[in-house]
């Protein structure tokens, strides 16, 4: 386990950071809450935590065995707030982490697993804004997720951008219909995944601000409002990017299916070229004696001449057709 912090805050202002094992004592005065952060927590440590926080058995199991679908769930006065941490790597493939986040009305115990993405800042955004910190565990559960949410533009704004490279890689010929193809149902994939991240978050976080609010977010209905929005704009970016995705596939298809029948007409239009002298050196190959020009001096020489003026009649046209 990596301890990232462990403080403890009072109205607003922070008081120490403090022990692991005094976490309890602290978490037991009313006018405080204590805020701890790890990173790939083991399942030992998991069972302290819960020891100190007195956290929801249900809830830990599912932080232990992690790979978890966004949610938010209640036990009693304890949230329990799971989402995906999504970056993109340096092959251009999205990577999936995962946090956590324990919430109670004197604590905030957040669990990061296989992301490297770093939360100090929030950590500083918080402590920069006291008269806000004095909401307690309620505001930094807003300030984790609207961290988390804020994070999945870039991730978007990469995936337009790689759709409008395979757009401009269709119709300049740079790469194959094949590669297109595989290009774009890798697109598709990413895109799969960030849907997979986000749209169960947006189903869940209207409870934090709607209806039976939860008693650590009493009077941030404003804040958790925002990451609605921000999460509703993200859903219907992914399902603009999907359809043009799909339009993209099937304008890759019709490119497939023009260049081939542009071949199909090249094909026949050769074919074409090679019948007619075909066709006239077959009629006069025939062994009949009654065959009109077969004594005549200037019939071989007048045959050769209409296979040659007939294939460039037949060529003529087709260039201006452009079959050829």
């Amino acid at each position: 386990m990596m301890l990232i912090n462990c403080a403890a805050y009072q109205e607003g202002q922070k008081l120490a950071d403090i022990p692991q094992e005094a976490i309890s004592d602290y978490v037991q005065r009313p006018d405080c809450f204590v805020w701890v952060a790890l990173k790939d927590p083991e399942a030992g440590e998991l069972e302290e935590m819960r020891e100190e926080f007195g956290l929801h058995e249900l809830a830990v199991e599912d932080a232990r065995n992690g790979h978890q679908r966004p949610k938010i769930e209640e036990y009693g006065d304890m949230l329990f707030v799971v989402m995906h941490l999504l970056e993109i790597d340096a092959n251009e493939q999205i990577r999936i982490g995962e946090i956590d986040v324990f919430v109670g009305a004197n604590y905030v115990l957040s669990l990061r697993s296989r992301s490297n993405i770093s939360f100090l800042n929030v950590r500083d955004r918080c402590e920069r804004e006291p008269h806000l910190l004095k909401f307690g565990s309620g505001f930094v559960l807003y300030a984790l997720m609207d961290a988390v949410v804020d994070r999945y533009f870039p991730v978007i704004n990469a995936l337009e951008q790689e759709l409008e490279q395979i757009e401009d890689g269709m119709f300049t010929k740079e790469s194959s219909a094949r590669e297109n193809i595989e290009a774009l149902y890798a697109l598709k994939r990413k895109l799969t995944v960030v849907q997979h991240s986000t749209t169960p978050l947006l189903e869940t976080v209207h409870k934090l601000f709607g209806g039976r609010v939860p008693q650590v977010c009493v009077g941030m209905h404003e804040y958790y409002r925002d990451i609605y929005d921000h999460l509703e704009r993200i859903v219907k970016q992914i399902e603009a990017l999907r359809d043009v995705l799909n339009t993209a596939i099937q304008v890759n298809l019709s490119l497939i299916s023009i260049d081939d029948s542009a071949i199909t007409k090249k094909f026949a239009a050769y074919g074409a070229l090679f019948a007619m002298p075909t066709m006239i050196a077959g009629v006069y190959g025939m062994n009949f004696d009654a065959m009109p020009e077969l004594k005549w001096a200037y019939g071989y020489p007048l045959a050769l001449a209409s296979m040659v003026a007939m294939d460039i009649l037949l060529w003529r046209r087709f260039r201006k057709a452009g079959w050829i």
